[in-house]
């Protein structure tokens, strides 16, 4: 038997999930938001702290702590949960071709963004063992190289691959994202038993509809999702994607993001001054 708690963080419409095993009481918590102030440069963990004051309150231990990407509109606490609980750090493991080219645009030190600032990356079909709760990794690309879906039971976890039906699907047009393959991950996804339910990474709240929702339904994403419901073949979204996409802007936090969730949620290390600076590439991308 399995729990599942969701928290929605207003700032970046992110939700964080605890999932855990209802005997071992083994839980993992899912897409950690690390608080940051863009305007003043300040951060912080209350997002995050209220999922572990949760987790301890229904006496939980949380043993890792999971990334579905790297992701480039939030900055990710999977290292703050890490410290604090001790958990290890999993994310897929394309993140390298991720890191390796992020790293050059922000001149990040290799130290600080190579493979071992994760404690594991995850590859097609791996599992985790929550007491008798099996997490089961399925490789999601298309967004980015390192999309994974966490499968628990009749669950899957699937970060940005997939939004609400009446919001669609994530963009691909980010280094390495690419419309035909998110497609096809996209079609993995809904071909799992009709009943799964989905939980999603954000819902940034459409028109027409006023408060955050983040689990819906393989049966109602394949019949009613704007982007991508049964009938709409590849060529057809490829083409909707790639146009909607040279509509969306650059995510506010897409520079501070990416630069911490290289080094898995870790700030870069203080410079010779002692402070720690997170850096603008101008006119680079």
């Amino acid at each position: 038997m399995r729990g599942t708690e969701a928290f929605f963080d207003k700032a970046t419409s992110t939700i964080t999930y605890l999932v855990w095993d209802a005997e071992s009481r083994q839980a993992v918590v899912i897409d950690a938001v690390m608080d940051f102030d863009p305007s003043t440069g300040r951060t912080g963990f209350a997002s995050a702290d209220a999922v572990l004051a949760r987790a301890e309150e229904l006496g939980l231990k949380v043993v890792w702590a999971l990334e579905t990407h790297a992701h480039a509109d939030h900055l990710s606490a999977g290292d703050h949960v890490r410290r604090k609980t001790g958990a290890r750090l999993g994310i897929g493991a394309r993140i390298t071709d991720v890191q390796t080219r992020f790293r050059e645009l922000f001149g990040a030190p290799e130290t600080e963004t190579e493979a071992a600032v994760f404690d594991h990356l995850f590859e097609e079909g791996d599992v985790i063992a929550l007491g008798e709760t099996v997490v089961r990794v399925m490789h999601t690309p298309g967004h980015t190289p390192a999309c994974v879906t966490y499968v628990v039971d009749d669950a899957a976890f699937v970060g940005d691959t997939l939004f609400m039906p009446d919001y669609g699907t994530a963009r691909a047009d980010f280094p390495g994202g690419d419309a035909a393959t998110l497609y096809r991950s996209i079609r993995r996804i809904l071909d799992l038993p009709a009943e799964t339910r989905i939980f999603v990474g954000h819902d940034y709240l459409p028109p027409g509809r006023d408060r955050p929702l983040w689990e819906t339904a393989v049966r109602e994403q394949r019949e009613g999702n704007i982007h991508v419901h049964d009938g709409v073949g590849e060529d057809v979204f490829v083409a909707l994607r790639k146009t909607r996409d040279k509509t969306l802007a650059a995510p506010k936090l897409i520079l501070p993001s990416l630069q911490v969730n290289i080094r898995g949620g870790a700030l870069p290390k203080p410079e010779a001054d002692g402070r720690i600076y997170l850096k603008t590439p101008v006119n680079a991308i």
